[in-house]
């Protein structure tokens, strides 16, 4: 879960983006909505583009956060164009993983039920037949939840107070033009000489706060007066339509006449950098960008020029700069785009940046960059979906959009993005691409996905598909991912023989055709799994020690969490039991990085079976209520397997038998309200008794007994409580 920390304030979750600069008036506004969001779950504020709508709302939403223990959170639906991916957007908004086949609304609700917190949804109205329901069935089945949205008109749903904002008064507007200004080049200070301009100015402009952010951005080149003449002969043209009419040709008259005294380079990267939908950094800008009438070389100069008149914002990230264009900037860009003839190469070559962008994140994938990684695209998110959206919607691009849905295998697996993954992949092996390979590679990352969601049905008949036409056309290495993830529907399905069968197949397969990656040194972590059921764990621990050194060797840490899951289990059965917690809680750290709640819940359940040998029952009674929730995202029918589920069951009979029924369950309880952060924070702080309290016991040899819940506990089942001894 992302935070946001501030000296002086109570820690609360969320993922409000701090201000880059100072916000200007709307005191009794924030006041008003602090007393509306008290009384009302559902508080929309309404206006004309560039009215200010999105800083109210994020200003008046960290004034309340303080009240809301579970965060405020942001989700900006500006850059979604699929009204199907909404409820995929406040899922990654919220942070919220889910490794099931729920739909994202089920995930939402269920998720949220219990919690109370703020959520901020911005730039919604080109979406409102697709949030409106959303919102009305998170208010209906989630109490502790209270929504405060801005768009351009009112979502509609029963019980929405609608809050309408006015532009700035003159005097505040006046104020916000100095501030802009002093912050430009020319070092802008307000006085009594020009006061008089910058009055009318701010009056010309209605007082429309991003019109006068526009226009302090000229004051690099112009005086408040000559920017006065100026937007005079333009307003001339306005004519009658009301209020709201004449404000929204306002900001529009100010952004063309804005857009006029660009250069013919500036007005030409503006209109080219509308094709981004998100954020976007310099690289993309040029290779996009770039070309007739603009040289990649004048692109960042270009750039900075429209920093300078606040066309474009510029914003510092982990991944370094980043630039983004306001949602009324960018459709004005878009405009001039599509009048150009200019928008359908644009979006091409928007979508060949991000294809490659995949591509090369995927090798990276296998690297020591894997965090950086998971976080770039992340950040990327929204322009991905853009090229994917372009591909799938264009007849002959659909065979890139397959490309680019697998070749994404590493963030919707490794990073707990199954379901908006599996949306893409349903949707682009449904289309015929005429390009076997990209269909192949959709395939069986579909496979792999299903398998994932404990959608056995699908995962079969997605990997049989893929093994079938790849034999066909001759392409052994879908054939060999084919098999590799027929092997482990095989593993959860307690078919032993025939797992290590099909990974030994597809790892013999890997190794003729030279292949070497994440997904394949998972693979023999899977084939060590089924070696361990059939009680041979020396070789099973033999595969995953040369697993742990492939991946030191090449800095991989996902796949690496996996062995030394197994190796920290076989830890265990030998009595190590402070080698064992150290395995575990490495596990924890590495699976909470990528999101992967299926390593992070097998991990923290051998952490609440180290703790109960240590002899710490409560805490271990009080780790696997924690695990609960998580297998409830994970999806029990994944792990429904008896081999998977002996070890959770062995340490629930022994905690339950130490502790009494009664305090066994007070512990899983107080467990079970933890939440991710602070299960993740609970299994790191290690047993307060001393180690080697209690010997780790053999369990029986017979297969064990099915508890109430029947979620997985270990991968190494019966056989690997032999390992080592």
């Amino acid at each position: 879960m992302r935070r946001s920390h501030r000296p002086g304030r109570i820690d609360r979750p969320g993922n409000l983006p701090e201000e880059l600069n100072s916000f200007v008036g709307r005191a009794e506004e924030l006041d008003r909505l602090d007393s509306r969001l008290t009384a009302s779950r559902l508080v929309t504020v309404v206006g004309v583009g560039g009215v200010g709508k999105s800083r109210l709302a994020l200003s008046a939403a960290r004034r309340a956060r303080e009240a809301f223990p579970d965060g405020a959170w942001l989700v900006e639906l500006a850059t979604v164009r699929d009204p199907d991916l909404v409820t995929y957007a406040l899922v990654e908004a919220l942070d919220l993983t889910d490794h099931t086949a729920r739909s994202p609304l089920s995930v939402l609700t269920e998720q949220l039920a219990d919690r109370e917190l703020l959520l901020v949804v911005d730039g919604f109205e080109h979406l409102v037949d697709a949030i409106a329901p959303v919102v009305r069935e998170l208010l209906r089945r989630c109490p502790g939840v209270r929504v405060l949205a801005a768009g351009r008109r009112p979502l509609g749903v029963e019980g929405e107070w609608v809050h309408g904002l006015a532009p700035l008064p003159e005097a505040d507007a006046a104020t916000l033009f100095a501030e802009r200004a002093a912050c430009g080049p020319a070092g802008f200070t307000l006085g009594r000489t020009c006061l008089p301009e910058v009055l009318e100015l701010c009056r010309r402009l209605d007082g429309i706060p991003l019109a006068v952010e526009l226009a302090a951005g000229r004051l690099g080149a112009l005086s408040p007066a000559q920017l006065l003449a100026r937007l005079d002969d333009r307003f001339r043209l306005l004519t009658g339509g009301g209020q709201r009419a004449a404000r929204h040709e306002t900001l529009r008259t100010a952004i063309g006449w804005s857009h006029e005294l660009c250069t013919p380079p500036q007005r030409l990267l503006w209109a080219r950098l509308s094709v981004f939908t998100g954020p976007f950094d310099l690289e993309a800008a040029e290779y996009v960008c770039a070309g007739q009438g603009l040289p990649a070389a004048e692109v960042l100069d270009t750039v900075d020029e429209l920093i300078a008149q606040s066309v474009v914002l510029r914003e510092d990230s982990p991944e370094g700069a980043r630039y983004r264009m306001l949602a009324t900037v960018r459709e004005y860009g878009d405009g001039w785009l599509r009048a150009a003839g200019d928008a359908e190469r644009l979006r091409r070559r928007h979508r060949d940046w991000y294809l490659g962008l995949a591509v090369w994140c995927e090798l990276d994938w296998f690297s020591p960059r894997q965090a950086e990684i998971a976080s770039r695209v992340e950040s990327e998110l929204p322009n991905l979906r853009a090229a994917l959206e372009y591909c799938l919607n264009e007849p002959d691009e659909t065979h890139q959009g397959q490309l680019l849905a697998g070749t994404l295998w590493f963030y919707w697996v490794g990073c707990g993005h199954l379901s908006e993954g599996r949306y893409w992949l349903d949707r682009g092996t449904e289309l015929d691409g005429e390009h076997e390979d990209s269909r192949l590679k959709a395939l069986w990352v579909l496979g792999y996905v299903a398998a994932l969601q404990g959608d056995t049905i699908g995962s079969l008949g997605a990997l049989q598909t893929c093994r079938d036409e790849a034999e066909h056309t001759g392409s052994p290495l879908a054939v060999a991912y084919a098999v590799h993830r027929l092997g482990c529907l095989a593993l959860v399905d307690d078919d032993m023989p025939r797992a290590e069968r099909l990974l030994r197949e597809a790892q013999l397969r890997y190794g003729e055709l030279g292949e070497l990656n994440s997904n394949v040194l998972m693979g023999r972590v899977e084939l060590a799994m089924s070696l361990v059921f059939q009680d041979r764990a020396e070789e099973a621990l033999r595969l995953c020690r040369e697993v742990d050194e492939i991946c030191e060797q090449h800095g991989e840490r996902w796949t690496r969490a996996y062995a030394l899951y197994v190796l920290g289990y076989a830890a265990w059965t030998r009595g190590d039991f402070r080698r064992a917690r150290q395995l575990a809680e490495e596990c924890v750290t590495i699976d909470h990085t990528f999101r992967d709640l299926v390593g992070l819940v097998l991990a923290v359940e051998l952490l609440a079976l180290i703790t109960a040998s240590e002899g710490d029952p409560a805490e271990a009674a009080l780790l696997q209520g924690a695990a609960d929730p998580l297998w409830d995202s994970v999806g029990l029918p994944l792990f429904g397997s008896d081999h998977f589920r002996a070890p959770r069951s062995h340490c629930v009979r022994r905690t339950a038998e130490l502790l009494g029924a009664e305090r066994f369950e007070q512990c899983v309880r107080k467990g079970r309200t933890l939440g991710l952060e602070a299960t993740v924070e609970r299994a790191l702080a290690g047993s307060g008794t001393d180690s080697a309290v209690l010997p780790a016991p053999r369990p029986a040899r017979t297969r064990p007994t099915p508890d109430a819940r029947k979620p997985a506990g270990s991968p190494t089942g019966n056989g690997g409580e032999q390992a080592g001894s």
